[in-house]
């Protein structure tokens, strides 16, 4: 029997919609500028940049319909409404054409930024983790698995903020697919049952407050609900 030498942490999980049961979660990525709107509202060219990644520790976790608590260090959060893949299967330079069956089920995730810290992270080279990676900073909802109705390809994602709508899209624009980015995300690293990718937001992005109720709907999935507490 292992000996630690301090208590370990519990393992993080996400709920599973309909069930009892918990979807263990072991490293959280996510895909940046994945939505062509998206990524010129930023002031990038969509059409000359190949996926690149970034990720979150399974820990920054905000679960289903909890507060989110507005972070220091920042005077600008904003929201990213996203489609979240969970991984039940892992493998290593998987190809695009089997890559869906790597996936147990989708939920919906709303990737929470400090605008200014990544603002300044990007001016100085300095990497994103303080702007991307803080407590709190990978809003999930429950995981529904995989429907016989098939893998979410298409529909609409949508956010609002105190009942106004600031992000609509379809999940049909995004600029890599689900397959592509898990073929991609596997030839840089090993992919593990627990995975999550985040894969990325519509155009919208906008600042959130203590006081704001965020929901965000996906087709298929329902709709989330949290709110920004001090």
């Amino acid at each position: 029997m292992t000996e630690f030498a301090v208590i370990p942490p519990a393992t993080a999980s996400l709920p599973v919609a309909g069930s009892h049961m918990r979807f263990p979660v072991r490293r959280i990525f996510c895909v940046g500028r994945n939505y062509a709107d998206h990524a010129r509202e930023m002031g990038h060219d969509p059409d000359r940049e190949p996926p690149f990644f970034f990720d979150k520790p399974a820990d920054a976790l905000v679960i289903g319909e909890a507060d989110i608590v507005y972070p220091p260090r920042t005077r600008r959060l904003e929201h990213e409404a996203e489609l979240v893949v969970a991984l039940g299967e892992g493998g290593s330079n998987v190809n695009a054409g089997s890559a869906l069956e790597l996936v147990w089920g989708y939920a919906i995730g709303n990737d929470l930024t400090r605008r200014d810290l990544q603002a300044e992270a990007k001016k100085l080279g300095r990497p994103w983790t303080m702007a991307k990676g803080f407590d709190g900073s990978a809003v999930c909802g429950p995981v529904h698995p995989v429907s016989a109705d098939g893998h979410l390809d298409k529909g609409s994602i949508s956010l609002s903020v105190n009942g106004t709508v600031r992000q609509q899209g379809d999940l049909a624009l995004m600029i890599w697919s689900v397959p592509e980015i898990i073929a991609e995300l596997s030839a840089y690293v090993r992919l593990e049952p627990g995975d999550l990718i985040y894969t990325g937001t519509p155009a919208g992005v906008g600042v959130l407050e203590p006081g704001d109720v965020v929901d965000i709907a996906i087709d298929g999935l329902g709709a989330l609900t949290n709110r920004i507490v001090s």
